[in-house]
């Protein structure tokens, strides 16, 4: 990939950094991604509702915070016609290269950015003019680069001698742990044989691989809504029920969770509200936390802890409590085989200084839906590092790729999926 920005993968990388959209808002990507497929031409795409299971979507955001994005897209210049496939919140497309006789290979990449504030000095994106242009909102975990790579990577294979089907997950939602489900119910993970998935960064620098990461922590994100009734502060403050004491309670109770002998386990209240002036007693509050752990089952050990927490902090202040799902991914590990194939072609690209079999990702991802869809059904899937040297942590005001990473993200991606296909029966 040249520094050119009449490199259409440069460009592309840099158009999507510049309209970094949240979950389930990702219209311009999506309609930017579709555009790159007509230009390679891929034998079938599925957009929208066609890509995923509507009805598995987490964390989906209200009307109108959906319709407010959906005109950011028009306004910035996105096909009218291809949007239509993402109104209500379905965002996301599946690509398909039909070549013949052979296994089904596919590869996710995620699309969505998170509100975080760009910097806009001593950054390179604001000095070469890509800063994003939708102010709080950022690609500041490399999506942007994902789904480059994906398309790369998709119009690589199809120029390649690669035998069988291949399909590229564009997923919605990643960062809110709610698309990954969507997505691997959405039936066209059903006859995939070998699944890969990517993350540039992750600590890792530029040059390095890591053929297999591990290491998932089993996650579920939690909404706590309180209810209990107002009342005059200094007139009657005993006759209110107040929802705010009942979340400080919970929130102390919820970090009193005993930790699980078995393995790792970790609980968060990021979120808190409640209230609306000094002297009334508030009758509603709110608490938005998460649960996770090493398994699947840890996780869930956690998430009933934390939902007794929340009951009896509402039943201690007289007040009601709803509980609700946000978003969450289970667990997964990254099969040996297809980390064998990664492994062995990232050693022979030239640009690739350091390769390591695996390293522990630390965090959460609901690629894990589709790995583990995947393998239930007797399939292979691994979970790639493409160390990118960024000059901030990953979801901070500073971060960026160095684009040159792109390239070997892709030439590795491509050389696996092509290899894995001669080389595994």
């Amino acid at each position: 990939m040249s520094d050119s920005p009449t490199d259409p993968l440069l460009a592309l990388r840099r158009d999507l950094h510049r309209h970094p959209e949240p979950a389930w808002c990702e219209f311009y990507t999506t309609a930017r991604i579709v555009e790159e497929l007509d230009r390679i031409g891929v034998d079938d795409r599925y957009l929208g509702a066609d890509a995923l299971s509507v009805d598995d979507r987490m964390a989906v955001p209200d009307d109108a915070t959906l319709d407010e994005w959906f005109q950011r897209a028009l306004d910035a210049g996105a096909d009218e016609d291809v949007l239509e496939h993402f109104e209500g919140g379905t965002t996301g497309a599946v690509a398909v290269l039909e070549r013949g006789a052979g296994p089904t290979v596919g590869l996710r990449v995620d699309i969505d950015a998170l509100p975080i504030e760009e910097a806009d000095s001593d950054h390179d994106p604001a000095e070469r003019g890509f800063r994003s242009e939708n102010e709080g909102y950022m690609h500041a975990c490399g999506h942007d680069a994902h789904a480059t790579i994906g398309v790369g990577v998709l119009e690589a294979v199809k120029e390649s001698d690669f035998s069988g089907t291949f399909k590229v997950f564009f997923q919605p939602a990643e960062e809110r742990v709610g698309g990954g489900k969507a997505v691997a119910k959405g039936g066209h993970l059903d006859d995939v044989d070998y699944l890969f998935a990517v993350h540039v960064g992750l600590d890792h620098p530029t040059g390095e691989v890591v053929a297999g990461m591990g290491g998932f922590l089993a996650v579920s994100h939690l909404l706590a809504e309180f209810e209990g009734a107002p009342s005059h502060a200094g007139a009657e403050p005993n006759a209110g029920r107040n929802a705010v004491q009942a979340v400080g309670t919970a929130i102390q109770n919820l970090y009193a969770i005993p930790r699980h002998k078995d393995g790792a386990t970790r609980v968060n209240a990021g979120r808190i509200g409640g209230g609306t002036t000094s002297n009334i007693v508030p009758a509603e509050a709110f608490v938005e936390g998460e649960v996770r752990g090493e398994t699947t089952r840890l996780r869930d050990y956690m998430g009933e802890k934390a939902e007794r927490v929340f009951h009896n902090a509402a039943e201690m202040h007289e007040c009601e409590v709803e509980l609700s799902t946000e978003g969450e991914a289970p667990s997964a590990e990254s099969d040996q085989q297809l980390v064998d194939v990664v492994e062995d072609v990232a050693k022979h690209q030239p640009d690739v200084d350091h390769v390591l079999e695996h390293a522990a990702l630390g965090g959460s991802e609901d690629a894990t839906y589709l790995m583990q869809h995947v393998q239930k059904q007797g399939g292979l899937a691994t979970y790639v590092g493409v160390g990118t040297d960024h000059p901030g942590g990953h979801h901070t005001a500073t971060f960026d790729v160095d684009e040159t990473s792109l390239d070997i993200g892709i030439d590795v991606l491509t050389d696996a999926v092509v290899e894995t296909v001669e080389r595994i029966p």
